[in-house]
């Protein structure tokens, strides 16, 4: 299933989406889940009970998806564990050797924001934003202590996220929590795709486009540690719980390692699209911090 999270009339709305229609969940399932977050934690007999009840759409239950605000699809996730460095073509650029295990940070859960959501910072703060198309999991069941061969069966689904990075303060800082997250650098969408649907995770395109310009292109065969293998890592170290975010890392072509290099501008358009999920689009701003009088 392709589902999504929308504020309509205000309220968080589960949406189950067919192309640019979207069926409330409550619509067909008066007792079930209302928002993504409850029907993670429901579990996997809730998500194949609003599986066979999608099946029974009548006239009248489908709306435009022009009639609400897409949200990221986990519109406030427990925590975002981040891979860096996990494509060769990216380890290459950074002229870095390979990681000898995944490369794990954290981005802050206020930095996500939905599709169409502006991307903004202060130009006083930050002067090189960077954009990173990246392959997202959310986890649907709590990981701790597993094997790689057990690790997809806690996927609950994927979704595309950019991993904006402010570049001055992600080197400067010599860790790079603060530059991964500030507030909307963490856009996500524009839905999450159930993992039946996906199948195999390691064999899907990734780019990211800016204005006209296509700057990452990849497959996602080209990670250094598969989807399986991170889940297991991290699990090894603390509970991965339903409702949690992976980035798995971002392809070459990023702007910093570009010549000249290429970071984003007030105005730019961003789009990160995965084949099989869709496109992730955004708009950068400028948001100048506003000083009491």
């Amino acid at each position: 299933m392709r589902l999504a999270s929308l504020r309509v009339s205000g309220a968080e709305v589960l949406a189950i989406v067919a192309g640019d229609e979207w069926v409330a969940a409550s619509d067909l399932l008066p007792d079930g889940a209302r928002t993504m977050a409850d029907l993670i934690d429901r579990g996997p007999d809730a998500l194949e009970t609003l599986r066979r009840a999608a099946g029974n759409v009548v006239a009248g239950q489908a709306h435009s998806l022009a009639s609400a605000e897409i949200l990221a699809p986990v519109p406030r996730p427990g925590k975002i564990v981040a891979i860096g460095r996990n494509y060769r073509e990216h380890a290459t650029e950074e002229g870095v050797e390979p990681p000898a295990a995944p490369l794990v940070f954290a981005k802050w859960p206020t930095s996500v924001v939905g599709p169409g959501a502006e991307i903004r910072w202060d130009p006083a703060l930050t002067t090189q934003v960077d954009y990173e198309a990246e392959l997202a999991v959310v986890i649907g069941r709590r990981a701790r202590r597993i094997e790689p061969v057990d690790a997809l069966a806690h996927v609950f689904g994927y979704t595309c996220l950019n991993d904006v990075s402010a570049r001055d303060l992600q080197f400067g800082d010599g860790q790079w929590v603060r530059g991964k997250s500030l507030d909307t650098f963490c856009p996500m969408g524009p839905v999450l795709v159930t993992a039946d649907e996906i199948g195999d995770p390691q064999d899907l395109a990734i780019s990211c486009t800016v204005g006209d310009e296509r700057l990452q292109e990849a497959r996602t065969s080209a990670m250094y540690f598969g989807i399986a293998e991170i889940i297991s890592y991290c699990s090894q170290s603390f509970t991965l719980e339903p409702g949690d975010v992976i980035a798995t890392g971002t392809p070459g072509g990023v702007g910093v390692f570009r010549k000249p290099p290429r970071f984003l501008a007030d105005g730019d358009r961003v789009v990160v699209e995965i084949e099989r999920i869709g496109r992730l689009e955004n708009v950068c701003r400028h948001e100048p911090a506003v000083v009491a009088a």
